[in-house]
């Protein structure tokens, strides 16, 4: 593997990130380019982005996680990739260590990073994280998005994978209206997702997976040793469940409608 096949392409998706952006930057300074996919964020991220030395952003619409993720991928230069969300930031360590894995003989095609999940500026420990792990690092020749998810991404990697052992920061939690926002969201593309797969909506549902995600991560998941951190979250993770069978109901009922409507 020449030099070249060493460099490393960190890139980003964006809306809305003013707060967390600038820390994730300057966290992922080291790579040899830096490309932001920014889907026409209003609160100055694109202004910020665009005025850095050091970012290549490209505004392009949002559809879904993974649509994004893929149309980002295909920007990358170099082969090697990390991945970041805009709330993450790289810790020197694990910066090091990412180096490391890179300009020597990689064993892997691919990297999971465990993540430490912060609560403003104090840990998060439990409340269902503490195993969480995603690809952050691979090599792009050797992996791809799979089309079966909107939400939640997933990494298809064609070869083996290791663990890097440093952490990934997760700035996961800025304030209740943020965060809230954020579950919300990830509710109703998990419901698109349910859609198009032609889940149906159904009450018993809507009642047991939210009661569910919260007894899951507060009381098995241990999000009581959390404190009133561990109860936020857990409620708010619930919320997002409760709102994907709401939405689910919305879209069943506006596709009958359409349908009737159709009808001769």
């Amino acid at each position: 593997m020449n030099k070249q096949d060493k460099k490393i392409s960190a890139l980003v998706i964006t809306y809305n990130e003013i707060g967390y952006i600038e820390k994730c930057i300057e966290s992922i300074a080291f790579a040899d380019e830096i490309i932001v996919v920014d889907s026409y964020s209003t609160d100055g991220t694109y202004q910020y982005l665009l005025e850095h030395p050091q970012v290549k952003v490209i505004q392009h619409p949002f559809e879904n996680f993974t649509l994004q993720k893929s149309y980002a991928l295909k920007q990358a230069s170099h082969d090697w990739v990390l991945f970041t969300d805009a709330d993450e930031i790289v810790t020197p360590d694990l910066r090091d260590e990412i180096v490391k894995t890179v300009t020597g003989n990689a064993e892997h095609v691919a990297y999971w990073f465990y993540r430490k999940f912060m609560f403003q500026d104090e840990p998060l420990k439990f409340s269902g994280w503490q195993t969480d792990k995603n690809y952050r690092l691979f090599r792009k020749t050797k992996a791809h998005f799979t089309d079966k998810k909107i939400v939640h991404e997933t990494l298809v990697v064609d070869g083996s994978c290791g663990i890097l052992e440093e952490k990934l920061i997760h700035r996961c939690y800025k304030n209740y209206e943020d965060y809230k926002g954020k579950m919300l969201r990830y509710g109703r593309l998990k419901a698109k997702e349910d859609f198009y797969r032609e889940r149906k909506f159904s009450y018993f549902f809507m009642v047991l997976k939210p009661f569910w995600k919260f007894f899951n991560h507060y009381i098995l998941r241990l999000g009581f040793l959390d404190g009133e951190k561990g109860i936020t979250v857990c409620y708010l993770n619930a919320l997002g469940d409760f709102e994907r069978y709401k939405e689910l109901q919305r879209l069943e009922k506006k596709n009958e409608l359409a349908y009737y409507l159709l009808m001769p």
